[in-house]
């Protein structure tokens, strides 16, 4: 009877050991089908854009022949645009994960708040944009201008980044808030001082992912009204302005071979710049973490 139990373990045990590894066969397969199509696609990217890339077509604005084009004017208004959403985005969403976290009450009513502040994060950008043309182009009468385009990708990356403030909030381990408390310290002395730069490298991580998703947004912007292409650059947040990805578009939809190489290279530009933002996040992250 023992022998025929010891079996039947040993049975057990082996059919186990080889599901692990058809799993972990399967895995890499899958994972290594996705590489290879992201590499696909990262490759016809550079073979059509590294042509056409260079300091001249960085500098340059857009124009009726490809040879003449550049991403000047959708360059400086990304990075415009990307100044104005961190400001409100960053400034309203930490506060408002400081105050849902550490001021108030757990009752149904915040509950409630908390779960649709998760349910915004996945709605559809093209809602966002309905909001930001009611509100923000008629309502507020700012028109088809930057700061109607700002506080519109605020309003999209918002929830992720009160999300992401939150879980950064909630990963400060309380001792150390006890020990601030026990020293006399307030509560909010305890948050300005203790949590919150124990928080800064999750609350930078999560800004970063916003922003990212922010500055690659086209159907947003074009409700709007940012331009496909403009000759200027903005001088004010009340100015006419376009973006790389509305740019990239244009481009993309035009029947002459000659701009899909144009498109290429401003795609290199635009995943170039997204590369920047993480690793600027991912060095002052190390920072933080250093100092604490």
């Amino acid at each position: 009877m023992l022998g025929q139990n010891e079996n039947g373990v040993k049975k057990r045990m082996e059919s186990r050991v080889m599901l692990n590894k058809v799993m972990m066969v399967l895995f890499f397969l899958a994972t290594t089908v996705g590489l290879i199509f992201l590499g696909l696609l990262f490759y016809r990217v550079l073979t059509q854009g590294i042509g056409y890339l260079s300091w001249d077509y960085i500098t340059s604005f857009p124009a009726p022949y490809p040879d003449k084009a550049g991403i000047w004017a959708g360059l400086i208004g990304s990075i415009m645009l990307m100044a104005i959403v961190a400001v409100f985005s960053v400034i309203i969403g930490v506060s408002t994960a400081i105050y849902l976290e550490k001021y108030a009450s757990k009752n149904k009513f915040t509950d409630f708040i908390r779960i649709n502040i998760q349910n915004l994060a996945g709605v559809p950008s093209i809602v966002f944009g309905l909001l930001g043309l009611t509100f923000f182009v008629y309502m507020f009468q700012f028109g088809y201008t930057l700061m109607a385009g700002g506080l519109t990708m605020a309003l999209l990356v918002l929830p992720v980044i009160v999300v992401a403030a939150q879980e950064a909030l909630r990963s400060v381990p309380s001792e150390i808030e006890q020990a601030s408390y026990g020293m006399g310290a307030s509560k909010w002395q305890t948050i300005a001082r203790v949590t919150l730069p124990a928080a800064i490298p999750g609350i930078l991580t999560g800004t970063i992912i916003a922003l990212s998703r922010a500055i690659g947004e086209t159907a947003p912007l074009i409700i709007v009204g940012a331009a496909t292409a403009i000759y200027t650059l903005p001088d004010s947040v009340l100015a006419k302005y376009t973006v790389m990805p509305i740019q990239i578009y244009n481009w993309t939809g035009r029947p002459q071979e000659e701009w899909q190489f144009v498109a290429g290279a401003g795609i290199i530009v635009l995943l170039a710049i997204l590369l920047l933002m993480n690793s600027i996040a991912v060095l002052i992250r190390n920072k933080f973490s250093r100092r604490l």
